[in-house]
């Protein structure tokens, strides 16, 4: 089994207008000519995705099916800014899903990684290093 090292990846230039990133034994190919996707694409996705892996999760434990689950993820732009002003998850469950755990599977969701560290954004350094 693969275990993930967070704190460490490296960003690579194959080409073109790629910009990849190597993450463990993993390749996240990025690009801004439509062939893979662009890294902010990617950005708001892993918002959407960690809340889905949460909500995932919960739903195993109590044996609840995944099949019909999905999240819609809205987000709404300052015209000014041209940045992401809000983010909506709307978890969308089947007639059947359990009332019971309506409220529950929404705090799993909020329990999203990349959403607390957006909330609470990290330091920032950039440096150049001779090789």
């Amino acid at each position: 089994e693969y275990k993930e090292d967070i704190l460490n990846l490296k960003v690579k230039f194959p080409g073109e207008k790629r910009v990849d990133a190597e993450y463990g034994p993993f390749t996240i190919a990025t690009n801004q000519d439509g062939t893979a996707p662009p890294p902010f694409a990617l950005f708001l996705a892993s918002i959407g995705t960690c809340a889905g892996i949460y909500v995932k999760n919960f739903c195993d434990q109590r044996g609840i099916s995944t099949r019909e689950l999905e999240i819609e993820q809205k987000m709404e732009m300052d015209p000014v800014t041209r940045m992401i002003k809000s983010v909506t998850l709307d978890i969308h469950v089947p007639a059947d899903f359990p009332e019971k755990y309506r409220e529950a599977v929404i705090r799993a969701a909020d329990q999203c990684a990349v959403k607390k560290h957006i909330m609470n954004a990290p330091d920032f350094e950039i440096n150049t290093v001779m090789n």
